[in-house]
């Protein structure tokens, strides 16, 4: 008989019209600030606001930050790898919600 390791992944859904901070982004993608900053000018989010301690994260930007950790953590995808998945992902989204 074959042994399965089964893993169980939680989510949390959010409302779009939430908006996070650094320090909660830090939390929920469970990154150091830095990382934050290093994907951000990368073009992966673009937070509001005009320095960091007053940046404002949408829910969309985390979907995308911890979908960059994805990429980066599982594939190996360095950070301008990532940005451009992901551009290419939502322009695909995007194409896919139009021919529907």
């Amino acid at each position: 008989m074959t042994k399965r390791t089964v893993t169980a992944t939680y989510s949390v859904v959010l409302d779009e019209t939430v908006e996070l901070s650094l320090v909660d982004v830090c939390e929920a993608c469970r990154i150091d600030a830095e990382s934050v900053f290093e994907m951000v000018n990368e073009g992966i989010v673009d937070p509001e606001g005009s320095d960091p301690t007053n940046w404002k994260f949408n829910t969309l930007a985390l979907r995308r930050l911890q979908t960059a950790l994805h990429l980066q953590r599982d594939l190996g995808v360095n950070l301008p790898g990532a940005a451009l998945a992901l551009d290419l992902l939502e322009e695909l989204e995007a194409l896919r919600r139009r021919t529907t």
